[in-house]
């Protein structure tokens, strides 16, 4: 059993079991729970429960306080309970559209990532292999290797249906014979007459296209589930949503993105013939949204007609660049951060990306940082145009990626295509690269991080003087708006109405946490004491509006170092509080903590505010305790 298992199970089982749990997310200290009842919740129970400081209501959550450690209970919480954190219900409320699209692609791609990093680095080996002449092309070894890593890719849309299912709250095995139905050998990319029309639309190694087909049959599902009566809609809901959808889908989406292609086909045409170097800015920038939107084909299948037929062609080799383009930023991003996490994502996909598979790249590091993926594509878009001025050309069919490179060398002079490969290559990756290092900031990130694991480790043996954070009133714990805080049971300290909106290091510290939300950040002082401030109540609602946090976890900061700036204004008048707490979680740790100025004094940022006193010593006489005021 692991730590916190039974906790899990515990707290589970008392906010009226996994049945009764719409969503879950958690802040820096408490489990968020929106529940369908929230009378079936033991709220006294849970109270007593060891592990569990305490359960609010508020804000339309049922919110059981947990501490610093929450992170791994909510994870805990979790698997237990199987519950999807994919759903909509626990996405932020507040998201812009743009963000919102990102998020649905990266929610959806984010669990094939492994699997699409290892079809592209299994891709890459048959390849190297192949070019080695350890197989040739028609070994059983290559051609076993390479349907291995091409599966993932060609069967792409079922993977993604199955996602997209469960991140439109549809039956996922419905999602999935969506995909299935669209890459079927009999139907996919070939004339199929259909009520006296004929369609033909490919699908194999798409993603919108499903997407969309599920989205339209998400609501379709639901409907059906309430209008088809109990004793027949098990097999009735999906028969009439497949009959539904698919031809809709295969009919409208499919055609729909050739002729799309059809009007991109003609486009790079006549750009072509006007300026190879514009068509290659153009092709070279825009090639991965042509790709993710499935109306690329059109483009390839151009260029492969005159290569079929002995005659080069300018197309591919402008579209040759982008991969090497969206690897340098992935290889800067996997140097620069410190978010373990994305240093495990980053550095398969940028392996992959070498041998021209971009997907878990794209889905798994630059699109969801969408300014990353922007980069990509202007790198891109340059060394396109560097290849259109150079004249350069695809002379046959290639591989992807380095593989990718023979295919440019022509026989009559090989060594200077080689050269022109050479500055297409420093072109897309360079300069990109730089960007990309130089741009590049981890998001905050929740990353609680043990003493042990901080250069240095702070001992207790030492009082602590933590100055204000901010400019401001002061106030009592008691009269905070929030009963964790107001109880005293996140630890003793005091609160802060801000009169601006600058928040500066309390002490010599190092940044322990930095929620997503922005709203809380975790210190340790260098002395030892852990402290949080928490900017405003219930602002994790805001989803990360009008913060801007200036730190990243495992930074060292100076008192007085700018942390973060806030718009105080505007989060007031989206109707919450400013009333910003200051505590120190660790206080069993200490003797007391203690305030240096009446709870309903002005305050200037950097002023002596706590003291919090080791064990080894005695507390300040007549001294105002911060949490009994």
């Amino acid at each position: 059993m692991t730590k916190y298992e039974q906790l899990a199970t515990d707290i589970i089982a008392k906010v009226g079991g996994r049945e009764n749990i719409l969503g879950l997310t958690h802040c820096v200290t408490r489990l968020r729970f929106q529940l369908k009842d929230e009378g079936k919740a033991d709220t006294e129970a849970l109270k007593a429960m060891d592990g569990v400081v305490t359960v609010l209501q508020s804000a339309g959550q049922y919110q059981v306080v947990i501490g610093n450690h929450v992170p791994d209970v909510y994870d805990e919480v979790v698997r237990v309970g199987g519950i999807d954190t994919g759903d909509t219900s626990t996405a932020p409320k507040k998201m812009k559209f743009g963000d919102r699209v990102i998020d649905l692609i990266s929610g959806i791609m984010m669990p094939a990532l492994a699997v699409m990093c290892a079809g592209g680095m299994i891709k890459g080996l048959a390849v190297i292999l192949m070019v080695t002449g350890a197989v040739s092309d028609k070994a059983g070894a290559y051609i076993l290797l390479n349907a291995i890593g091409d599966a993932c890719f060609y069967f792409f849309p079922i993977i993604i249906g199955f996602n997209a299912a469960k991140k439109f709250n549809m039956t996922p095995f419905l999602g999935l014979i969506i995909g299935a139905a669209l890459v079927h050998p009999t139907i996919n990319g070939v004339d199929l007459n259909f009520w006296g029309m004929n369609f033909n639309a490919s699908y194999s190694s798409t993603i919108l296209p499903v997407i969309l087909m599920v989205a339209l049959a998400a609501p379709l599902e639901r409907w059906l589930n309430q209008v088809i009566p109990d004793v027949v809609k098990t097999f009735l809901v999906p028969m009439l949503t497949l009959l539904v959808i698919v031809p809709i889908g295969f009919m409208l989406i499919g055609p729909a993105a050739n002729a799309v292609s059809m009007v991109i086909m003609q486009g790079v045409e006549a750009l072509t013939n006007f300026s190879p170097i514009l068509a290659g800015l153009v092709l070279g920038a825009t090639w991965q949204l042509l790709v993710m939107f499935g109306v690329h084909m059109m483009i390839v299948v151009m260029a492969m007609i005159p290569l079929a037929a002995g005659q080069p062609t300018a197309i591919m080799a402008a579209i040759t660049w982008v991969s090497f383009a969206q690897t340098a930023v992935v290889v800067a991003i996997w140097l620069k951060t410190h978010d373990k996490k994305l240093k495990g994502i980053a550095l398969p996909a940028w392996i992959s990306g070498i041998f021209g598979v971009t997907e878990p790249a794209i889905y798994g590091v630059t699109l969801p940082r969408v300014k990353m993926f922007v980069l990509s594509c202007i790198g891109g878009g340059l060394a396109g145009a560097v290849s259109g001025a150079l004249g350069m050309m695809a002379y046959r069919m290639g591989g992807m990626g380095l593989f990718a490179l023979p295919s440019l060398l022509s026989v009559e002079n090989p060594s200077r295509d080689l050269m022109y490969a050479g500055i297409c290559l420093a072109v897309a990756m360079i300069p990109t690269f730089i960007a990309a290092y130089v741009m590049y900031q981890d998001d905050p990130v929740v990353n609680a991080i043990e003493d042990e694991g901080i250069p240095g480790a702070p001992t207790l043996e030492r009082d602590t003087v933590l100055a204000s954070p901010m400019n401001g009133q002061l106030m009592p714990l008691r009269d905070v708006p929030d009963g964790a805080f107001a109880d005293g049971a996140l630890g003793a300290g005091i609160a802060i109405d801000p009169s601006d909106g600058n928040v500066v290091a309390p002490a010599d510290a190092t940044v322990m946490t930095v929620f997503p939300t922005k709203h809380a950040i975790g210190l340790i002082t260098d002395t030892g004491a852990e402290v949080l401030l928490h900017l405003g109540m219930d602002t994790v609602q805001l989803g990360g509006d009008h913060f801007d946090v200036k730190v990243a976890p495992e930074q060292h900061v100076k008192a007085g170092d700018l942390l973060a700036t806030i718009d105080i204004d505007a989060i007031r008048a989206a109707g919450y509080s400013m009333v910003s707490p200051m505590v120190v979680t660790n206080t069993n740790d200490y003797l007391d903590v203690i305030a240096e100025l009446t709870p309903d004094a002005q305050i200037e940022a950097g002023t002596p505010l706590l003291t919090v006193v080791a064990d080894t010593q005695e507390a300040m006489g007549g001294a105002v305790h911060a949490v009994s005021n």
